[in-house]
């Protein structure tokens, strides 16, 4: 099942379930927040299969982030190991552990949404991710159980301001969150149809020019070790984003940073794909 929260023109935002083409507005059984009834989803699951809104082309409707407002928007360093390699060669040293940050959740926009150019920074740069979508509240979950608090995935541009990422914040928060620079979607996939998170094929553009084309099971924490390892340290809450790694192909080694004007496409087997233009700022 794959929900998607939008909006038919300038209306309030709406939550549908996709089918192909189209959306199917299920707001009227289970309300318009996605993250509100993640605990719930798989007994509100027949409901919403069920369900016969409105219906609407998904070429006549406005996606907005599938999730809203979660707590939680993060995302590890150099999980892929061909990426991590690109890294070292860039001066980047390679961390021993898994190695977390935070994404401001204000950064988060819309699979469709423009990405804003800081006027301060010629960096930009971009970072396709495979999103997990933590379901029900959980903590000190083991390796092999936590395929069970996993309600979806999503597609992830982790976009960067690599000045500000690897300068001007060693923690990489101020770096990894400016407005506009977390764009997620296009919907939430339910992990029903995701069999193996880790045999999926991500592929990311630039005006049409490959840049990122690599599998996810070149991890090197897979995605139930990384929860494994989160859950840890802090309760993990219906609706908190976790952006897996990204793999090689990153414009920072090669200084192929994004120009105003830019579109960048990244999409994920099975997952659907986000497509966003570069705007200046102001």
């Amino acid at each position: 099942m794959k929900l998607a929260r939008f909006r038919v023109g300038d209306g309030p935002v709406r939550l549908g379930r996709v089918d192909g083409d189209r959306v199917t507005d299920v707001s009227g059984q289970v309300g318009t927040s996605l993250r509100a009834i993640l605990p719930d989803l798989p007994d509100l699951r027949g409901r919403i299969e069920a369900a016969r809104g409105p219906i609407h082309l998904l070429a006549d409707v406005t996606l907005d982030a599938p999730v809203d407002a979660p707590q939680k928007y993060l995302g590890i360093g150099m999980n892929y190991r061909e990426h991590a390699e690109e890294a070292r060669q860039a001066g980047i040293p390679v961390p021993e552990h898994q190695m977390w940050f935070n994404k401001q959740v204000s950064c988060i926009v819309g699979p469709t949404a423009d990405v804003v150019k800081p006027d301060l920074s010629d960096q930009l740069d971009y970072e396709i991710e495979l999103g997990v979508v933590i379901g029900r509240r959980c903590k000190h979950v083991a390796a092999e159980d936590a395929g069970s608090v996993i309600a979806g995935y999503l597609v992830a541009n982790d976009f960067s301001v690599r000045d500000w990422l690897q300068k001007r914040s060693p923690t990489f928060t101020l770096g990894k969150s400016f407005d506009t620079h977390g764009p997620i979607g296009p919907w939430l996939t339910t992990a029903d149809e995701v069999p193996d998170p880790h045999a999926l094929r991500m592929r990311l553009t630039v005006n049409g020019e490959v840049r990122q084309d690599w599998p996810t099971d070149d991890m090197i924490h897979d995605v139930h070790q990384q929860i494994a390892y989160l859950s840890q340290v802090f309760t993990l809450m219906p609706g908190d984003v976790l952006a897996t790694g990204t793999p090689s192909g990153i414009g920072a080694p090669t200084g192929s940073f994004l120009r105003v004007g830019d579109v960048v496409r990244a999409e994920i087997e099975g997952l659907g794909a986000l497509e966003n233009h570069i705007v200046a700022e102001g």
